[in-house]
């Protein structure tokens, strides 16, 4: 009882700090989108350390994102460059993050240095004549499956299935099914987790 007392003066805590700045970044939304608003928001807030940091960081993403359930932790150094993000209950992103289109279910983890840009195609270059800055790209929603394990400094540019574990350095390029450990440049399959589960069943 105690303990969710602490929490909730924390969260309390947290949530009138954050007003100036939720306040500069709906201002700053009308006029410049909410895509690049949030960009700026999240690096800010992305310097707090600690608890008090992650505090803040939910108390912030909760107000701006169409989904941030409130047992979301996002630790120093993550941010987010599109708002219209979503994060399900308990899920965990480590430092150093950098997430864009991304749907990431309850109970995924992701590790240190994690970048899921918003699909594989966000830069032009089909056209040689032209600069790739000057090329449409195209987003695409990345979803990242309940209870998966992404490894540190992975890059995942395409779904990952439910309880799936993607190694440290991983590139996922492709989407991966549900339960299985993929790895490499780009990922593959390396084994199912599916008969570990069921092994460990057996023996329960």
């Amino acid at each position: 009882m105690l303990r969710r007392w602490a929490k909730l003066a924390l969260l309390n805590f947290a949530t009138a700090l954050i007003l100036p700045e939720l306040a500069s970044f709906w201002l700053r939304a009308r006029f410049m989108g909410r895509d690049r608003a949030l960009e700026g928001s999240s690096q800010l807030l992305a310097l707090v350390p600690g608890l008090l940091g992650q505090f803040v960081r939910r108390a912030f993403l909760r107000r701006v994102l169409p989904v941030c359930h409130d047992t979301v932790t996002v630790e120093a150094g993550t941010f987010f460059t599109k708002a219209d993000a979503c994060l399900e209950a308990n899920v965990y992103i480590g430092p150093r993050c950098q997430l864009g289109l991304v749907h990431i279910e309850r109970d995924a983890l992701l590790a240190a240095g994690v970048h899921v840009p918003s699909g594989a195609r966000t830069h032009g270059f089909s056209d040689s004549a032209t600069p790739i800055r000057e090329q449409p790209g195209q987003r695409q929603l990345v979803r990242i499956g309940a209870g998966s394990w992404i490894g540190s400094a992975a890059v995942v540019m395409a779904d990952v299935g439910r309880n799936t574990v993607i190694g440290a350095g991983a590139v996922v390029t492709r989407p991966l099914p549900d339960w299985v450990v993929a790895a490499g440049v780009p990922a593959r399959v390396v084994h199912s987790r599916s008969t570990e589960t069921m092994r460990g069943e057996a023996q329960a």
